[in-house]
This record gives structure tokens, sequence and C-alpha cells, in this order.
């Protein structure tokens, strides 16, 4: 199994940032894509960025130029930098990682998720 713990959740002022980490851990495997996903209530769950493992990244519109994601595949985690929040932001944000294990193979594993609210 591969365990995803989120971080750096919060409550923050519009305009305000807040950082989010994720971590990957477990045994026998390694990270291909990894990514940030966010539900806000009574909305579906979207994609918000993704990053390769060679370090290729994707932004939805909505956060484009505000939200920078990074990864250390030395640790296994992946980070959400996001600047000039809005109040439209305020979700509950999971990470993911495509992870291969020996017999499973690849599989997509979610993380908890950790509160994101913006106060206008």
């Amino acid at each position: 199994q591969v365990q995803l713990a989120e971080s750096g959740g919060g409550l923050v002022q519009a305009g305000g940032s807040l950082r989010l980490s994720c971590a990957a851990s477990g045994r026998a495997f390694s990270i291909n894509a990894m990514g940030w996903y966010r539900q806000a209530p009574g909305k579906q769950r979207e994609m918000v960025s993704t990053i390769t493992k060679g370090g290729t990244t994707n932004y939805s519109d909505s956060v484009k130029g505000r939200f920078t994601i990074s990864r250390d595949n030395a640790k296994n985690t992946v980070y959400l930098q996001m600047n000039s929040l809005k109040p439209d932001d305020t979700a509950v944000y999971y990470c993911n990682a495509d992870a291969e294990r020996p017999v499973v193979g690849v599989r997509r594993y979610w993380g908890q998720g950790t509160q994101v609210t913006v106060s206008s």
C-alpha cells in the first residue's frame, strides 16, 4: 500500500498565500505523476494541477498564474504554492500519486484531504 499525507491547509484571507505538501510513503514503490485536486461543497472534484516525474506541469485555467506545483522526487513529495488566494479557492484539497508497485502495477492513490478556507 502507498500512503499519502497532506499538510499545510488552513484559513487565510483573500490575497494571502498557503503552501500545501503531500508526502508519499510505503514499501517498494515508484511514483510517476503526482497532482492536486479540490472539491468545494456541492461541487464535483476538479483537477487543480499535475506534475510528471520529469517536471512537466499542468494547471487548470482558474489557478494558472497564481498556483505553482513542484515536487522533490528524492522525498516522494509534491507541493502546491498558492498565492493570491480567492474565496472561490475554498475547498478540500486532495493530492494523488500514480505509483507503481511489484505485482500490483500502476495505481492511483489519494490523500485524505486538507481544508483550505479563504475568507473575503
